[in-house]
């Protein structure tokens, strides 16, 4: 019995928050037209987006297509490891030389011959090296990233991640990560928190490395990564302490996505997996799988989503009364919500299937 009241009242103190737990608060604004918020942010060294959106480092969302579309709208796509490193070298470097990309991101894992495949990448012309690793508050991914500090340039951009906590973001900065994606076990395709039972809702995630980052006067970035379904979404990620959002879910199904296509008597289909799925790590020899494969709705261009995207930031802003996404963090106010509240919140006319 004791057991169970000490862990009761741990529970009751530790209470974490996702999206769905809040609302934010409209405020008074002075803006005229939503298209005039500015939406400019700062992703740490040498990295700063019109549109602080990360395309993910996945087989059926990133490759050179969605890269060159993510850099025109004004973010940055991460080309995913999961091919042979000539692969990944040869898009990037197609990407820079023929299509003027300036940001564009390469990732490699933090085993065997990261370092190698890291300097590569970095010689094609990524300015971004993701280290893309399921647990990056491990001592492997901790030194990884140190090492690589010590022998790419100094201009290039280390991101790392994934972490839950302010403790495994400090562990990232220090150890030289210019960016840090938060989340763990919430991505649209991901079973983390199924399989392993571990996890951290991502609002409070962000929440927690935001208060370490301003306790210990951190200049890492806080990307937001998992989950993420829509623009409403992605404005709670920056009022609670986000840098920039990375997204896989939302850019898939789009033309620029890669992945199978298929066409059935309800329409057209593309794939879209997790990287930790069985399909997508056929003939690997892997512990448990931690992701699911799905078929998305095809939804035409990408650069038609990305509008839409800015659209609703710019909404956002406006609601928050801020004519930055930069100062919604020190301006917005949120509610914490009840689950009848999801419903209110969502199309609920007579007649619609929402």
């Amino acid at each position: 019995m004791k057991f169970q009241k000490e862990m009761m009242n741990k529970f009751k103190k530790n209470t974490a928050l996702c999206f769905d737990d809040i609302l934010l608060v409209p405020q008074h604004s002075d803006i005229d037209s939503r298209r005039s918020v500015d939406l400019k942010m700062n992703i740490g060294k040498n990295l700063s987006l019109s549109l602080p959106v990360i395309a993910a480092p996945m087989d059926t969302v990133c490759e050179i297509k969605m890269a060159i579309e993510l850099y025109k709208a004004g973010g940055i796509g991460i080309i995913h490891r999961f091919m042979p490193i000539e692969d990944q070298v040869s898009q990037i470097r197609l990407a820079v030389s023929d299509h003027g990309v300036k940001n564009i991101g390469g990732s490699i894992g933090a085993k065997g011959d990261y370092v190698s495949d890291a300097l590569r990448i970095e010689e094609a012309g990524a300015t971004v090296i993701l280290v893309d690793t399921a647990n990056g508050h491990s001592s492997y991914a901790i030194d990884a990233v140190k090492t690589l500090r010590s022998v790419l340039k100094t201009s290039t951009h280390i991101m790392a991640g994934n972490v839950a906590t302010g403790e495994g973001y400090k562990a990232l900065s220090e150890a030289g990560a210019d960016s840090v994606r938060v989340g763990i076990g919430g991505g649209g395709v991901c079973v983390t928190r199924l399989v392993s039972g571990h996890g951290v809702p991502l609002l409070s995630s962000v929440m927690d490395c935001k208060k370490v980052k301003e306790k210990y006067s951190l200049n890492t970035a806080i990307i937001a990564d998992g989950g993420i379904r829509n623009s409403g979404d992605m404005i709670k990620a920056f009022a609670g302490g986000a840098d920039a959002v990375m997204v896989g879910s939302i850019l898939a199904g789009t033309e620029e996505s890669p992945g199978s296509t298929f066409i059935n008597s309800t329409g057209k289909y593309k794939t879209y997996r997790g990287m930790a799925s069985s399909e997508a790590n056929k003939g690997k020899d892997i512990a448990v799988a931690e992701g699911v494969s799905t078929l998305i709705p095809f939804k035409g261009s990408v650069s038609e989503v990305l509008k839409d995207i800015k659209g609703g930031l710019g909404s956002g802003c406006s609601y928050s009364g801020v004519t930055k996404l930069l100062d919604i963090y020190e301006n917005a106010m949120y509610v914490e919500v009840s689950q009848a509240s999801l419903g209110e919140s969502k199309p609920h006319a007579s007649g619609l299937n929402v």
